[in-house]
């Protein structure tokens, strides 16, 4: 029994390793063919010193290879790859200083935001879902039908602007920025309450992106398993039918939903992005619009390939969601 259990964690482990160097091997694809299309982009951050007739052309050149920007292609991915290693990811010539410091709290804001929106979306969208399910083909089945249909068809940008034009007209909540000015000097329970408040606008606006999606996969999957006879014969048995719901019909229903996790997850991620330079969230979304903006080569790449990293972890903790609840995939994987 031991044995057989060992055996189950060693096969478990070895599939997660292989996911990983999958997740890797993305990495490295993503970082080598966004660097591709930034060199073939016409144009670098020093370009626009040309339009400046106290500038000459021997400083522009000068300035070109200080940066190593006249270096051969192969020779300047390379070097960025070993700046990774180092924590810099590469050299910002806007800000004058290693790319790394500038991105990770960044990182760190925009997975406040994505998560937050995550695991509210998730939380709205289980019990909903199941409710939905178990009242099919009556007044309440049509009318979530339209109303999640409705809120799927607004543009993320509407929802966003709406909710802080609502923000401004009534003062109840902030209407833009992560925190307040004095944020600094505030008691740190008074801290945490100003960034909650900050939050507010742009989850609200992922969350009512994100979950009517996913309210419509959880109904679809749970009606198929309420029809299913295991769940007749629990019902037969006397079962109430919220354990029969939860207990019953909703483990048989989570591979496709924790499967739909890893998805959600990336498109909460990219419309987060959006919503960031919106409200003016200090995250990825408005370093990597300044950067591209600016021109600033390694400062473009640096928001690109954290959001890479964040895509690859949140299907590499769904793939071990997978394995936990599903042994069979042990096997096949």
């Amino acid at each position: 029994m031991a044995g057989g259990g060992r055996a189950a964690g060693a096969l478990a482990l070895a599939t997660l390793a292989r996911r990983a160097l999958h997740a890797l091997l993305l990495l490295i694809g993503v970082s080598l063919l966004s660097f591709l299309l930034l060199e073939l982009a016409p144009g670098d951050y020093f370009s626009e010193m040309r339009l400046d007739p106290r500038v000459s052309e021997a400083t522009v050149r000068e300035l070109r290879a200080r940066y190593g920007l006249d270096r051969p292609l192969p020779e300047r991915y390379l070097r960025w790859l070993a700046s990774i290693a180092r924590g810099e990811m590469g050299y910002s010539f806007a800000y004058g200083q290693p790319v790394g410091p500038l991105l990770w709290p960044r990182v760190r804001n925009t997975l406040l935001l994505t998560g937050t929106s995550t695991a509210l979306a998730w939380m709205l969208a289980l019990p909903l879902g199941a409710w939905w399910a178990t009242r099919r083909r009556g007044p309440a089945d049509a009318g979530l039908a339209g109303l999640t249909a409705l809120l799927l068809a607004l543009p993320d940008l509407v929802l966003v602007l709406g909710l802080l034009l609502l923000a401004v007209r009534t003062g109840w909540l902030p209407a833009g920025g992560m925190v307040s000015l004095g944020h600094e000097q505030m008691p740190w329970g008074a801290r945490m309450r100003d960034v909650a408040l900050h939050l507010v606008v742009p989850v609200t606006a992922l969350v009512m992106g994100t979950a009517p999606m996913l309210v419509r996969y959880v109904r679809a999957g749970l009606a198929d398993a309420l029809d299913a006879p295991f769940v007749t014969a629990a019902r037969a048995h006397g079962l109430p039918e919220r354990r029969v719901v939860f207990w019953h019909a909703l483990p048989a229903a989570a591979n496709p939903l924790i499967s739909l996790f890893g998805l959600s997850l990336a498109g909460l991620l990219s419309t987060s992005l959006l919503v960031e330079v919106v409200v003016s969230w200090p995250g990825l979304g408005p370093l990597l619009l300044e950067a591209i903006l600016a021109r600033d080569f390694y400062l473009v790449l640096g928001p690109v390939l954290a959001s890479t990293l964040l895509l690859a972890g949140g299907n590499l903790l769904a793939d071990a969601l997978l394995l936990a609840v599903d042994p069979r995939i042990r096997s096949d994987a």
